[in-house]
């Protein structure tokens, strides 16, 4: 279980020194005027104790002319019979009090005291020493404090009430602007629900004229149908000799009660059709009502979504033409409602996760089945597991699916010397595939031959990610825990490029639109944006994360998603260098779990044995589902400690694989 943990150290950052608060108080409120001058700094320095460096306390004197504080002298002798400062044999009987020592020191005390005391102060100490004072000199010193007392008290109650009315100035601007937002989004609303039911109408309009249509065809078929007697007379003569013609006779057996009995079975059936007539009625409630059901579950995220789509394509007119082709673009709909359309359409059209298929990749008690990447071929047509059995196997997809099998056998089987960490398909030589291993060795395979093309031994430690470049089928990258990414070309026995880094490097991707930028997921909890024509800064990081990030994937050529052992996913902007949206819901604290991702879904497994969905707009999962086996009992005191190890989507179909560290394959659908 060890051997697939992040295993990363993440460095620590030793803070930069900040300045002491003493140090920063003198810088900051220089005090010119209480400045010693220079006859009083050498005063000062006759009164230090040549021990301590302080201002003598209860001096005392040797009998060599040289004064101490008591306690620094008498320590002193405890461990050496000599004066410290001209080294004349001392013992504790040859002390004695330094009296006017003492008392030059106490006046000069009292001198630095006065001349650091406020004015108060003074007065104070001049009424505690009986200073001669008249009572109307009294009378105008109160009246004076009185006075300044008021004035202050108007100063302090003239600042608060500005504070105050900063205060609702600020809160009136802020609620306005509210007000004016809660304003505009409702004047959105408006204008969507208008274009909403005008469509509705249509569609009302558009069914009642096709049930017009076909009422009237209906018509016009029963005045085609030939008259029942026609059908009556000529009945028993088409029975028989249709039996006729088949070799077989009716014998004693009454046309009639053929006739009772097709006529039983016939108001049967028109019995089950009425019946049925009902259930496409109630089916479509059923199914509206189930849809309702998930958008009140997910109303704050679908409502976020909704008003962030409608004020970005309002403030942006610009945007629309970037909009994702898939939507479909009706008369009369706003950008942003039609965007929106279509991700409440793929939010609410599937609610869990069928398994059409299963398989095992190896006995089920043994640690080394443990599947730590799982990736389709170009095509979709194959697909190939990888892990600690040190084993790449390569299946048909469409006999794993199809063929009902206990245990499937690969069409491929590769060994290797050491554990994989990640494999990665070509998508363009489809016989090519990549993987890193747990000695920091990425292989090129031939799948067709079995063999090996490359191996690159470059990587001091374990790599834990390879992938080939989608525009540059020669190009791959990896990354390891070395702290290094390095980029391979398949025509090369060596890198073409090294990025040393500060972090174990734990998981690398090629942005799919261009071979010159990667992302590059690390231990100190951040996503580093490189383009490969400058790597001596990323181009983007991006933090957020807390713990390190153990995979990084690409929705599209803009979009990002990662994965953290914070139990946390994140979506970014990587054009924008923003951060999108965060996904919690599944548990990932050490393992490597797995992440997949299509055009609009997130899948990844957690540490408790269940795979998550997730939909890009909303930061809940979709739907999941539990693995589990006969063979595993509930009471299993191992089966806490199970979890999913790798996911992968098929292309962007709703179906998808995901292994486990039993070594269990899963080929699973998403389904209504």
């Amino acid at each position: 279980m060890e051997e697939v943990s992040t295993g990363a150290i993440v460095p620590a950052v030793k803070p930069e020194p900040k300045p002491s608060t003493s140090t920063a108080a003198a810088v900051a409120s220089p005090e010119p005027s209480s400045a010693p001058s220079a006859e009083e700094a050498e005063l000062e320095k006759d009164f230090l104790c040549p021990i301590c460096m302080q201002i003598i306390k209860d001096a005392f004197l040797t009998v060599c002319g040289h004064s101490f504080c008591y306690m620094c002298i008498t320590t002193h002798l405890r461990n050496k019979n000599d004066c410290p400062c001209c080294s004349h044999y001392l013992t504790t009987n040859q002390l004695f009090p330094n009296f006017l020592l003492q008392k030059l020191l106490k006046k000069a005390s009292a001198r630095q005291t006065s001349k650091n005391a406020s004015p108060i102060e003074h007065f104070r100490q001049s009424l505690q020493q009986g200073c001669e004072v008249s009572i109307k000199d009294l009378d105008t010193l109160m009246s004076l404090l009185a006075e300044r007392k008021r004035k202050m008290e108007q100063e302090e109650a003239e600042r608060n009430m500005q504070v105050l009315l900063d205060f609702l100035h600020y809160l009136r601007k802020q609620k306005v602007d509210e007000l004016n937002e809660v304003r505009t989004d409702l004047r959105y609303i408006k204008e969507d629900i208008d274009a909403v039911e005008k469509h509705r109408i249509e569609l009302y309009r558009a069914r009642d004229r096709y049930s017009m249509k076909l009422r009237m065809l209906g018509d016009d078929l029963t005045v085609r149908k030939p008259w029942p007697s026609t059908i009556d007379k000529n009945h028993s003569g088409v029975v028989t000799s249709s039996l006729n013609a088949r070799g077989l006779t009716t014998g004693n057996i009454p046309i009639k009660k053929m006739d009772g009995k097709a006529q039983v079975s016939s108001h049967g059936l028109q019995r089950k059709d009425t019946s049925g007539g009902s259930d496409p009625q109630y089916n479509h409630s059923g199914l509206s009502a189930v849809k309702k059901k998930r958008v009140h579950a997910q109303f704050n995220d679908l409502q976020d979504c909704y008003l962030q789509k409608r004020r970005q394509l309002a403030n942006h007119p610009h945007n629309q033409s970037e909009r994702d082709k898939n939507v479909i673009h009706r008369e009369g709909y706003n950008a942003g409602l039609a965007d929106f359309q279509s991700v409440l359409g793929t939010f609410t059209q599937y609610s869990r996760l069928r398994v059409i298929a299963e398989l095992r990749h190896g006995d089920i008690f043994h640690s080394a089945n443990i599947v730590s990447s799982i990736e389709f071929d170009r095509d979709d047509e194959f697909f190939a597991t990888a892990g600690v059995s040190r084993r790449i196997k390569v299946f048909d997809f469409s006999s794993v699916v199809n063929e009902p099998a206990d245990v499937h056998c690969p069409v491929v089987e590769m060994s290797t010397r050491s554990k994989l960490s990640c494999l990665s398909w070509n998508k363009f030589t489809k016989n090519q595939i990549a993987s890193s291993d747990y000695e920091g060795i990425v292989t090129v395979w031939d799948v067709t031959t079995r063999q090996s093309v490359m191996e690159y031994e470059e990587h001091e430690k374990r790599a834990w990610s390879v992938d080939f470049s989608r525009t540059e089928p020669s190009m791959l990258v990896s990354g390891s825990d070395d702290c290094k990414v390095k980029v391979w070309c398949t025509k090369q026995e060596a890198s073409v490029l090294n990025i040393d880094m500060k972090a174990n490097i734990c998981c690398v991707k090629y942005n799919p639109g261009s071979s010159n930028y990667i992302a590059v997921g690390s231990a100190d909890h951040q996503i580093h944006y490189y383009d490969l024509r400058n790597v001596t800064n990323p181009l983007y990081v991006f933090s957020g994360h807390r713990k390190t990030v153990s995979y990084v994937k690409f929705l599209s050529n803009s979009e990002l998603a990662s994965a953290s052992t914070d139990s946390t996913l994140r979506l970014w902007d990587v054009k924008e260098n923003l951060p999108v949206r965060t996904f919690r819901g599944h548990t990932n604290e050490k393992n490597f779990v797995g992440l997949s991702v299509s055009s609009e879904y997130i899948a990844c497994g957690s540490e408790t044995n269940e795979v998550f969905v997730y939909h890009k707009e909303i930061s809940k999962p979709v739907t999941w589902h539990r693995f589990g086996s006969p063979e595993m009992d509930d009471a299993d005191e191992d089966a806490g400690s199970y979890f999913i190890s790798a996911v992968c989507w098929k292309s962007d179909s709703p179906t998808m694989l995901s292994a486990n560290s039993q070594g269990t394959i899963k080929v699973l659908v998403l389904a209504a």
